[in-house]
């Protein structure tokens, strides 16, 4: 029994090696079959078994297994256990596994099996199993039926126009907010199987016939090396499977939003949404789509345009602001027109630091209090970052610790970087960078650190495709979504680089 239980624990993850394993066969008898389970399931509480009979036929002796609070009873009592008690069919007794299955148990889903560890997997993922006395195969019945949390908005991810709805934790939800969105035969859903011990179960959703097969093709390569004892999280494959792992950005998509996933699998991206989580995985994926929102599809192109326009501003000016304003202070003062430069000479004067290390302070003091409101109750939140901001900022001016100008610096940089939240870690990493090279270099070092960046992204792959893709572009169509969105009815064509075949919209057959 011991190789059993360790054949459960180390069950391979994908498919085709669960085929190769030899399988542990149920036996005639209830009684050795349930000592079977119960010596897996060994201290184990929340394992039920319910014994009972038939009425008619006393013969007939029967249990099921079940985990207590994730099976729906009221299937387990009115459709399992009573049909069987009191069925006079079961009395003569003559292919009793068959007349359960097609005509006395009354469930959508019943399936017959021999295999002891397909038993197992089923009542471990809330399914119940049956046992019939003198039968070497048990039924194994859809029973699910734990609580799931309320469709709601996510609240990341939220909009002024546009779908309300969000992803849950439940994987079938899920899958269906997304077939409710692409009523369509081609779209696909492969399911896998993750972590040895959690044994979490998830789906690769595509749409045959759009989707890149080599994207595909290297997607499942690199989930079946996962080697992993849990997965509570979208963000443990991630780490697996990303093409930069070292990387300050992420080559891999992920959101909350079932509108987002069903855009993105119709430009031929591939998604993989994980039982547990309400984050969905997307490949390939862009820098332009950190950039991007899901509203600006909602709204008119003109309204979406400036949106982006705004958030590519915003995220120059977040990374820039401090080691420019840190260089011309220090290295570059003829650069400053004069009245300003003695403004910031009066406010500078008797600081205690130099101009690096309050910046380097108030850099880590704001994000320290970003990273509060966000962790504080909604409710109290903003205020806290607000407040918190404003008070200490002004209290570390009147006290001298810090310049009036570096306070404005900071905040305006702290400001534009709301405004690409989705950035928030790389943002933070390249000012402390660009402010280091500034210190030393002056602008040089800025400049150095921009052609560093850029570098950086040109030679960055999400899954073979180049990860600034469009972006060098001089053909309209492949600038029609990136920094600026064109209207609807010019946007023909997808994605060329992520679509190999079947790349115009408007016609599915061609």
């Amino acid at each position: 029994m011991f190789n059993l239980r360790n054949k459960i624990n180390t069950q391979n993850n994908t498919r085709n090696s669960s085929k190769n394993n030899k399988e542990e066969l149920l036996q005639a008898s209830l009684e050795k079959n349930i000592k079977i389970l119960k010596e897996i399931f060994i201290n184990d509480d929340t394992i039920i078994y319910r014994r009972f009979q038939n009425q008619c036929n006393n013969a007939i002796r029967c249990c099921i297994i079940f985990v207590d609070g994730m099976v729906n009873n009221e299937i387990v009592n009115k459709n399992i256990i009573q049909p069987i008690v009191i069925n006079a069919l079961l009395a003569g007794g003559k292919d009793i596994i068959s007349n359960l299955q097609y005509g006395i148990v009354a469930v959508n889903n019943v399936e017959k099996t021999a295999d002891v560890y397909k038993v197992v997997e089923s009542i471990i993922n809330g399914d119940t199993a049956l046992y019939v006395d003198g039968e070497k195969e048990a039924l194994i019945i859809s029973t699910k039926g734990w609580q799931n949390r309320q469709i709601t908005e996510p609240e990341t991810e939220r909009v002024l126009r546009g779908p309300r709805e969000g992803f849950t934790e439940s994987l079938m939800i899920n899958l269906t907010m997304i077939r409710r969105k692409l009523k369509t035969p081609d779209l696909k859903f492969r399911f896998k199987t993750f972590g040895v011990r959690s044994r979490t179960k998830a789906c690769i959703c595509y749409i045959d016939g759009i989707a890149n097969e080599e994207i595909l093709k290297e997607f499942n390569k690199r989930l079946d090396d996962i080697e992993i004892d849990g997965v509570l999280d979208t963000g443990y494959i991630q780490e697996f499977i990303a093409d930069a792992p070292l990387s300050m950005f992420k080559t891999i998509g992920s959101t909350e939003r079932p509108d987002i996933v069903a855009a993105k699998l119709l430009e031929g991206r591939i998604a993989l949404v994980l039982d547990g989580t309400p984050s969905a995985l997307t490949i390939p994926f862009l820098f332009m789509e950190f950039l991007q929102s899901n509203e600006d599809y909602y709204v008119n192109y003109y309204t979406a345009s400036i949106g982006r326009f705004l958030r590519n501003i915003s995220l120059l000016l977040t990374i820039s602001i401090p080691a420019i304003y840190l260089a011309l202070v220090t290295f570059h003062q003829e650069m400053i027109p004069t009245n300003l430069l003695m403004s910031i000479s009066a406010a500078r004067h008797g600081m205690p630091f130099p101009t690096v290390i309050e910046a380097l302070a108030m850099l880590i003091v704001f994000e320290i209090l970003r990273e509060a409101g966000a962790r504080m109750p909604t409710f109290i939140g903003q205020s806290l970052s607000i407040v918190g901001a404003l008070v200490i900022g002004q209290a570390a001016v009147q006290a001298r610790f810090i310049s009036a100008p570096m306070i404005i610096v900071i905040g305006f940089s702290g400001i534009t970087s709301l405004v690409i939240a989705k950035l928030k870690g790389a943002v933070f990493l390249l000012r402390l960078i660009f402010l280091f090279l500034a210190s030393i270099f002056g602008l040089y070092g800025y400049i150095f650190g921009i052609i560093g960046l850029l570098i950086h992204l040109f030679e960055i792959r999400s899954f073979g495709v180049p990860y600034m893709s469009n972006l060098t572009s001089l053909n309209p169509q492949d600038l029609k979504d990136t920094a600026i969105r064109a209207p609807w009815w010019y946007m023909e064509y997808r994605p060329k680089f992520i679509a190999a075949k079947n790349i115009i919209r408007k016609k599915p057959g061609t």
